[in-house]
């Protein structure tokens, strides 16, 4: 994995909470100008973010490969039989971390839109984006050794308050109970996703163009059972799967990987929680939304806790002194 500091990793996080936070909006366009239903969209979002990453993966394998020839020639030589089977080894863990996120990305997407569905979207989103730090600090701990502490908890507690104000600030909305264990299936894959890439090393372009395309091929054929072509302007559609493409998909996963070799997987899945406060922001600047009270309470305490998680992790990570 590609490794940066802690202060650099949360940023990445950061930034690809936010850039998710405007692939809403991106699908939302899609669906009106395409007339596409979302596991269709999931799809050109796979296809696209693996489209936007294939030449930089080339282009950094061919760079990888002149600078490591002559090591990898002189080792071939030295223990050629013993180096074979390290390297299968390798590429088999490896392509079977890759595989299983992807799933884990077709499922995460595939149960949230079925949630969306059985019991709306409010509903879906606090389901689904506040089960999973707990599911991730849950795993995280049994699997990674890694603790929250008491402060952590608490922010984590005050960010999931802040995400509930936020998103159902609509007022009341009605649970369904298959609608919350979709989302919770969600919840969970997304977690598996997030813990994936935290506990095994690896390249983060690598392994978010692979999960693109397991997840892309996993969501085929519900897609083409749905209708995979645009009826609208195809101009305006093909635009938004470019953008849906780039931004809060290749360029926000390969952030969040790489955020994730420095910044504990349960800080990272709570930074996460702020997608929903850029995707209002979008909202009221782009749609003319308003926020009401409880909104601007909801975002500002969700804000304030991600800020007071993140100085923790980087206060825990500073080195001692004197």
């Amino acid at each position: 994995m590609t490794h940066v500091s802690v202060r650099r990793g949360l940023l990445y996080v950061s930034i690809a909470a936010t850039a998710w936070g405007t692939g809403g909006a991106a699908g939302a366009l899609l669906r009106l100008s395409g007339g596409l239903d979302p596991v269709s969209i999931s799809f050109w979002r796979f296809a696209a973010g693996a489209a936007t990453l294939l030449p930089i993966l080339r282009l950094l394998g061919r760079d990888r490969n002149r600078d490591q020839g002559r090591d990898q020639i002189r080792d071939r030589i030295r223990s050629r039989s013993r180096s074979r089977s390290r390297s299968r080894d390798r590429g088999a863990r490896r392509y079977g971390r890759i595989a299983a996120t992807g799933v884990a990305m077709a499922v995460c997407q595939t149960a949230y839109f079925a949630a969306v569905a059985s019991t709306g979207l409010a509903v879906a989103t606090v389901v689904t984006i506040g089960a999973t730090p707990v599911f991730v600090a849950a795993a995280a701990r049994l699997l990674l050794g890694e603790r929250l502490g008491v402060a952590g908890l608490g922010s984590a507690v005050v960010a999931l308050a802040g995400l509930v104000m936020l998103v159902l600030d609509g007022g009341p909305a009605a649970f369904s109970v298959a609608g919350t264990g979709w989302a919770l299936l969600s919840a969970a894959a997304y977690a598996a996703v997030t813990l994936l890439n935290r506990a095994f090393s690896a390249e983060p372009y690598a392994a978010t163009f692979g999960g693109f395309a397991v997840g892309g091929l996993c969501l085929l054929p519900l897609a083409l059972y749905g209708g995979l072509l645009p009826a609208g302007d195809p101009l305006v559609f093909w635009a938004a799967v470019a953008y849906l493409g780039v931004v809060p998909t290749a360029l926000a996963y390969v952030l969040f990987f790489t955020g994730l070799g420095s910044v504990r997987a349960t800080t990272a899945s709570v930074i996460s929680l702020v997608e929903p406060v850029g995707a209002a922001a979008l909202g009221i600047l782009v749609f003319g939304e308003r926020f009401t009270a409880q909104g601007v309470a909801g975002a500002a305490l969700l804000l304030a806790a991600v800020a007071l998680l993140a100085l923790r992790e980087r206060r825990e990570s500073a080195p001692v002194t004197g």
